[in-house]
């Protein structure tokens, strides 16, 4: 059951949202680079080859619990060679804090075997090159070639796939539909930040239980029929509520 669009949480729509136009779509999107000109990944790397470990390692995982992991594990294996030499069980002791991390392991030591093996030790800044890596999918290659390599990519992850839908900006039934229409429908001098920008809009405003719409930059374009337009009202102390029933 939704509360008062003037009050706080509210059930999410039972479909997405309309499809904002092209021009709110660029309207939005200004609204947000205003807000946060310079966005960047949250992850902690120094080049395209940490780069590529932290997003493999944070599937699933928050970016905090990858960053308090991979200093360690960067200290000792810093190329795709040394990370090669630890192997799945050297990998694994660094790495045990995160969700999946005994698949995950296997996944970073053999992907560094075969970025030596096949790459001379380089990352590739090419999709297909990238996608035939252990644990690396579509939306790992995005965000790797967006962030390493300056690619014009859209990476979905669930803040963007609920964005997408939530606020009209790309309505679709699944991340590549969403990745599709924000791809056709963002300008493309904006494509690249704009996979920055949705991501932490959804990670500290547009939150997926409850959307702080009364202080989203981009409201007035957003089609979400059911905004919060305020913060939800503090719940009294559990002694008060108690003295009053």
């Amino acid at each position: 059951m939704a509360k008062s669009p003037n009050h706080g949480t509210v059930a999410k729509p039972a479909k997405p949202a309309r499809a904002m136009s092209v021009a709110d779509v660029r309207a939005f999107l200004t609204a947000l680079a205003t807000a946060n000109p310079d966005p960047r990944s949250e992850l902690s790397y120094t080049d395209p080859f940490t780069l590529l470990v932290a997003v493999v390692l944070s599937a699933q995982t928050t970016d905090a619990a990858v960053n308090k992991a991979t200093p360690a594990l960067f200290a000792v294996a810093p190329t795709p060679a040394k990370m090669a030499a630890l192997g799945a069980d050297g990998v694994a002791r660094y790495i045990r804090g995160i969700g999946l991390w005994q698949a995950k392991a296997r996944n970073v030591a053999e992907l560094a075997r075969l970025l030596v093996e096949r790459h001379g030790g380089a990352v590739p800044n090419d999709r297909a090159a990238l996608e035939a890596l252990p644990g690396v999918g579509r939306k790992t290659a995005s965000v790797v070639l967006n962030v390493a390599f300056g690619a014009a990519t859209m990476a979905v992850d669930t803040h963007i796939f609920r964005l997408g839908n939530r606020t009209g900006i790309a309505p679709g039934k699944t991340p590549r539909a969403v990745e599709d229409k924000l791809v056709a429908r963002i300008p493309p001098e904006m494509l690249r930040p704009a996979h920055h920008w949705l991501i932490l809009h959804g990670r500290y405003c547009c939150k997926a239980r409850a959307p702080e719409c009364w202080r989203c930059v981009g409201a007035a374009w957003c089609r979400y029929p059911h905004k919060a337009l305020a913060p939800p009202a503090a719940r009294p102390p559990k002694r008060a509520r108690e003295t009053s029933t």
